[in-house]
């Protein structure tokens, strides 16, 4: 597998719904093992889903070492593809996503060296964590965590069904406006009204909620 990837997502005559064809029949061949498949989906696919991971993990190094976990995963998981489930794209976005995210993870876990001792004026040794404000939330945040949430979610049930349904794909599964229109079969213009008109609505709930507990 070569180390870096092309610039080709694809050729200029395919379109979408074509890229998403072929993208599918490589997954199929990949599935049965066959290399040459391999090659042809890491050629098209690479910049796109080195897009996706740099969207989580901004270093560029890191993304494409991230790039090439991906696909040895695709390799081994290609099997697990239902092109009745979901696009092509879509499942090898959240291969990308799902990894991009493990990696952060990752390095978030690993242990950090840095003493946090210090010597005071009397050459006396003290711990500066002892000494700082913890981070977990007492019983009074918890519960105002448990209360915006419950709002939240009653200012969700006020949206359409396309708004909540491109909120989720867009916020919760992290998909772009481009991507997010491609898995619901809609124009671009149209997503992005909705995840805008469906941010308004969650504002307006949310300011009328604050006032009125203020209040």
């Amino acid at each position: 597998m070569a180390t870096q990837p092309t610039d080709r997502p694809s050729t200029p005559s395919e379109g979408p719904n074509q890229r998403q064809k072929i993208w599918a029949d490589l997954l199929s061949r990949i599935a049965l093992g066959d290399r040459v498949a391999f090659d042809t989906l890491y050629r098209q696919s690479s910049p796109h889903l080195l897009a996706v991971i740099l969207r989580i993990q901004s270093h560029r190094a890191q993304a494409e070492d991230i790039l090439q976990e991906v696909y040895i995963n695709i390799w081994r998981s290609a099997q697990s593809f239902n092109p009745a489930l979901s696009q092509a794209s879509t499942w090898l976005g959240s291969v990308a996503r799902n990894r991009a995210i493990d990696s952060l993870r990752r390095r978030q876990s690993e242990p950090h060296t840095i003493s946090s001792s210090r010597v005071g004026p009397d050459d006396e040794e003290s711990d500066m964590i002892n000494a700082a404000p913890s981070d977990i939330p007492g019983p009074q945040a918890l519960l105002e965590q448990a209360a915006e949430a419950r709002q939240i979610q009653h200012c969700l049930k006020s949206l359409s069904g396309e708004q909540k349904h491109s909120l989720s794909l867009a916020f919760y599964q992290g998909l772009s406006h481009a991507e997010v229109a491609e898995h619901l079969g809609q124009p671009l213009g149209t997503v992005k009204s909705w995840v805008r008109r469906g941010l308004q609505s969650l504002k307006s709930c949310l300011e009328r909620a604050t006032t009125l507990a203020r209040s």
